[in-house]
């Protein structure tokens, strides 16, 4: 399987350049982001709207789901979800998926959506944290990985039996035993892997870094890949499929060299850097999926997403990006 590339949605640098012309590979085109306001979903006085999810089409709606509630943070928030004809202008439809009972592993919060297709249904993966919570000093409170699945992107939406089905590691020396969070889904040979932010037990946001388990069945059961970390960064997760490889867009966070970059693996597993991002970065973005999940050879550009916003004087909101090529 050869490293090709086609047509880039971000800028390249001079070395990838070479390397393309070395490798006999076509050069990547520039772009940058513009952003607009998402109708609906935007500023609102006292509602925080964050977390985007991926947004997929069905018919001839957009659907994108969001962590929603009366707080700057995802801690305490529940699942909502928007429809849109056009990706501008949005419908707010309602609650998607509720806080558990009490007593339960998301009886606090559920938030940090992100979708799947798959099996002719619907997976709505999401981040939850039980009561009590609390995020400060020696007492924090670890967050997990769940699944409801549905007939229809409308919902109902039912939990599944196992859940978490991603959870914190016990050895308080690994990359994810505090944090697991904000999972971004592809299907590759035939399998769902499962890429995921992980935070270690005693550390900071910036030492964030990414994992990815990998399951036969979207319901699980998720298997972490042994080799974790597969990036040494990234607090917010989005990745795709590349002309049979896997790219990783890490944003604000991370060591020099992975912070702000393109990464790319053709196993996806071990990534490398692919390029530099300049410029203003989509923040917590979810982008349009239009392969909709299905595996295939064909090369797949992000060209239009979701992400997050604040506008001076509200809570985060969400708001569009597109992809503008040069």
């Amino acid at each position: 399987m050869t490293l090709q590339k086609r047509k880039s949605t971000y800028l390249i640098s001079t070395s990838f350049i070479v390397l393309s012309l070395m490798l006999c590979l076509p050069a990547w085109s520039e772009i940058h982001f513009s952003y607009s306001l998402a109708d609906g979903i935007g500023p609102e006085e006292g509602v925080m709207r964050r977390d985007p999810s991926d947004v997929i089409r069905v018919g001839d709606l957009d659907y994108v789901w969001y962590s929603k509630g009366k707080v700057a943070h995802g801690y305490d928030a529940t699942i909502w979800f928007a429809t849109s004809n056009d990706g501008h202008q949005w419908t707010e439809q309602g609650e998607a998926l509720k806080r558990g009972p009490k007593g339960s592993w998301d009886e606090q919060s559920v938030f940090t959506p992100n979708i799947l297709i798959a099996e002719g249904k619907y997976w709505l993966f999401y981040t939850a944290v039980p009561k009590p919570f609390s995020n400060e000093g020696d007492n924090i409170t670890k967050t997990a990985i769940g699944i409801a699945v549905s007939s229809s992107p409308d919902g109902p939406w039912e939990k599944l039996e196992n859940n978490p089905i991603l959870s914190p590691s016990e050895d308080p020396k690994e990359f994810d035993s505090l944090r697991v969070d904000d999972a971004s889904l592809i299907v590759r040979e035939g399998e769902i892997w499962l890429y995921y932010k992980g935070r270690q037990w005693n550390n900071t946001p910036a030492h964030t870094k990414m994992g990815l388990a990998i399951a036969k069945s979207p319901e699980g059961p998720y298997q972490k890949y042994e080799g974790n970390p597969v990036i040494q960064g990234g607090h917010e997760v989005l990745v795709w499929p590349s002309d049979g490889g896997v790219v990783a867009m890490i944003t604000h966070v991370g060591p020099e060299g992975i912070r702000d970059t393109l990464q790319y693996a053709e196993d996806g597993i071990h990534f490398q850097k692919m390029d530099d991002l300049t410029g203003r970065v989509p923040k917590g973005p979810g982008i349009f999926r239009s392969d909709s999940f299905v595996e295939t050879n064909d090369a797949f550009e992000p060209q239009w997403g979701i992400h997050i916003w604040r506008k001076d004087g509200f809570l985060p909101s969400l708001d569009r990006f597109d992809v503008v090529k040069d």
